[in-house]
């Protein structure tokens, strides 16, 4: 798959919020962690009023958004940036752009976390639109796919596609979920709720 990560420039089309910079192609693949950034830079970036504006009106985001977490580098697989220090309480909602291999996650208008991620292809395509996390499973096992591991499952659908941790690598699918590295799906686990949106994209 091509993958497009974010670089941290606040692109004026904001096609994907979390795509808050200008994309380019990932590097080789890298274990999974925490990708951080120079310790003498922003945690977040604030948008603007009118950069506010612009988002809302794309009508990709589920609430309005002010700030984005300041990610001056691309991505690699098995990446993730998750940051929520001094954000405060607010609802939990999800973005997933399936073009750009990126999830989001927001508490309330701020970005708390980011990572590059699988989804499914060819005849197990991973379906489209705003759904709602039905059901959370922390240790979860396949029920069509031989027993498959899914930990730290978010359901999205009765069909059981699911938000749930994954070994992301360059090359690999899914059976239509959305697999995150697996550190980043623990503190997405811990912070989504049943009824939570989530809404995917495909551009």
């Amino acid at each position: 798959m091509k993958l497009l990560v974010a670089a941290a420039l606040l692109a004026t089309s904001l096609s994907v919020i979390a795509a808050s910079a200008a994309l380019g192609p990932a590097a080789e693949p890298a274990p999974a962690g925490v990708r951080s950034g120079p310790a003498n830079l922003p945690a977040r970036i604030a948008l603007t009023a009118d950069e506010a504006h612009q988002a809302a009106e794309t009508g990709r985001m589920a609430m309005p958004v002010s700030t984005l977490l300041n990610i001056r580098a691309p991505l690699r697989y098995g990446e993730f940036r998750w940051d929520d220090s001094g954000v405060p309480p607010g609802p939990v909602w999800i973005s997933i752009d399936l073009h750009n291999q990126l999830v989001s996650v927001f508490r309330g208008p701020n970005e708390i976390g980011t990572a590059v991620i699988l989804y499914g292809a060819g005849s197990n395509e991973t379906p489209i639109g705003t759904f709602r996390i039905l059901a959370k499973f922390r240790d979860h096992r396949s029920e069509t796919y031989d027993g498959a591991a899914m930990p730290y499952t978010l359901r999205l659908t009765d069909d059981g596609v699911s938000i749930h941790g994954s070994n992301v690598r360059e090359g690999y699918a899914t059976h239509g979920c959305i697999g995150i590295p697996l550190d980043f799906a623990a503190k997405l686990f811990d912070s989504a709720s049943r009824g939570d949106e989530v809404v995917i994209r495909a551009s």
